[in-house]
């Protein structure tokens, strides 16, 4: 049978809107990703057509409220017998213990006033805690058997927003504070309070703002405006960082190359910590924020 010319075009005409429809429709049909990347192809797929689905942003395991203030700083403690344990410490003076357990805050300690708890850790156990606060005092707590009480205290005479470091070896208890002079740095022995040395730079470099007993290794610049903190995972593979840009930024600790950037805060991030589980595919990671929440992730967490 024959067609007249027209007839044939648009018959051929005909054949390729309908195709045309199948190939729209194949499209609709086709999970595009997020991060709007699905026009790339993994290299043994090339000629296949198949789409590479990107890897959506990571997203908190979950979030702890009811600071009632911006939270300046972290500390877990999970090695103990017990359950995982996270300390934030708050800008009213409160101090939370958080049990990751049940997700909820089993005490809260007042003890520095009502002034910004800045700094936390634990001496040996769980039980044994310290803070900083800026009412100028350094307490050590006993947590034990329930209680709730501070031990001792003692001045430090800085009215800035250093924080202290802590270096446990052998027995021995080193603490580094800011002394009264905003350049100052003081080292002690925690257990006798007797002062090892004091640091002090040859030139003027303003107020000291951060302090770690800690070896040079290495350095990198970034774009960002500025850092609140940053911490070292215990297996020194990724350094975490709190900016000032509200984002937690995660880098190889090895060569500094930078791995990821956490989102989910609306106000600068004040504090980070990494979680001392025993499995490291139980490790977290704990950032605080000016905008008083907690965001607790789960990254780069294999063993």
């Amino acid at each position: 049978m024959f067609c007249s010319p027209r007839v044939f075009y648009c018959r051929c005409l005909l054949q390729l809107l309908q195709n045309n429809q199948k190939r729209v429709a194949g499209l609709h049909n086709t999970k595009v990703s997020t991060l709007g990347t699905s026009n790339k192809y993994e290299p043994n797929r090339r000629h296949q057509g198949s789409p590479v689905m990107a890897l959506p942003p990571p997203v908190p395991e979950f979030i702890l409220r009811g600071s009632g203030a911006p939270v300046n700083t972290l500390h877990f403690r999970c090695g103990d017998p017990g359950p995982p344990l996270l300390f934030s410490g708050s800008g009213k003076g409160a101090i939370h213990v958080w049990n990751l357990t049940t997700r909820r805050a089993e005490k809260v300690l007042e003890g520095h006033g009502g002034a910004s708890v800045i700094w936390l850790d634990t001496l040996g156990s769980r039980d044994a805690l310290i803070s900083q606060g800026r009412d100028m005092r350094v307490c050590t707590w006993d947590l034990s058997e329930g209680r709730s009480d501070v031990l001792d205290s003692f001045s430090t005479g800085s009215v800035g927003f250093c924080q202290c470091s802590l270096l446990q070896s052998s027995g021995l208890s080193l603490l580094a504070h800011p002394g009264p002079l905003t350049e100052e740095i003081k080292l002690i022995d925690l257990a006798s309070k007797t002062q090892v040395c004091s640091l002090k730079p040859d030139a003027k470099r303003g107020m000291l703002m951060c302090a770690k007993l800690w070896q040079l290794q290495d350095s990198v610049e970034v774009v960002n405006p500025g850092f609140s903190q940053l911490r070292v995972r215990q297996d020194r593979r990724i350094l975490a960082t709190a900016g000032w840009d509200h984002h937690v930024r995660l880098f190889g600790w090895k060569r500094l190359r930078p791995l990821a950037v956490l989102r989910h805060h609306g106000d600068a991030a004040l504090c980070v910590a990494f979680s001392d589980h025993g499995d490291p595919r139980r490790r977290v990671l704990a950032a605080g924020s000016k905008d008083q929440r907690i965001s607790v992730w789960s990254v780069y967490s294999d063993a």
